[in-house]
């Protein structure tokens, strides 16, 4: 079996997960959410020896996204999501970064916007895109069925979840989407949130005081 390899290393004020992950077979990667402090990330990617072809964002928060752009442009690497419906995120990160102190932000335009539904691949990696709304309009879940690895940016947290007082958050939406979407993909699922530890899909539905 193909093995995929991840670093989290973490960005911006906010501490944000941002995840290099590969796979192991080709050294062919993709970054996860690039929020910022870009030489932390090319740390990562020098340490791994890899190439990184993909850039994936879960979603449009500047927190996420605002080194995305600068990142494409050193590493010739596409940008794959997240949902159109971020869109309006996404056109003004670099305001958002001036009002939280990110510096070097710069607004994101993805090479693909994603769908529930589609997969995305880097190497012999394919992941499942699933469309979970709440925290934002246009969040996305990234699953490796084949290595149960689901990286889930802010939809789901170990013993929380993601705000909904942001913009286009809903509170409700995001409740179905971690019960209709991530809950069934199996207890043995472990989790990359955006912020925070790692955990499982098991731990979180015994133990999530918001899952209960």
């Amino acid at each position: 079996m193909t093995r995929t390899k991840a670093i989290i290393i973490p960005v911006t004020p906010f501490q944000q997960n941002c995840t290099l992950v590969w796979c192991e077979a080709t050294k062919r990667a993709a970054v996860i959410d690039p929020g910022g402090d870009l030489q932390d990330v090319e740390r990562a990617i020098a340490k791994a020896k890899v190439t990184v072809d993909k850039i994936w964002l879960t979603h449009g928060h500047v927190d996420h996204v605002a080194g995305a752009t600068e990142l494409k442009a050193r590493r010739k690497a596409a940008i794959e999501g997240p949902h159109r419906d971020d869109l309006f995120l996404l056109q003004y990160v670099v305001e958002s970064a001036g009002a939280v102190g990110i510096a070097n932000a710069a607004n994101v335009t993805p090479d693909r916007w994603l769908e529930d539904g589609d997969r995305v691949q880097v190497g012999e990696l394919t992941f499942d895109v699933l469309h979970c709304p709440g925290h934002s309009p246009g969040s996305v879940v990234y699953f490796n069925p084949a290595e149960r690895l689901a990286i889930v940016g802010d939809v789901l947290f170990a013993g929380s979840i993601g705000r909904t007082d942001f913009l286009g958050g809903d509170h409700r939406q995001l409740l179905d989407s971690i019960r209709d979407k991530l809950l069934p993909l199996g207890d043995d699922v472990a989790i990359i949130s955006g912020h925070g530890p790692t955990t499982t899909i098991g731990r979180e539905r015994a133990t999530n005081p918001f899952l209960q």
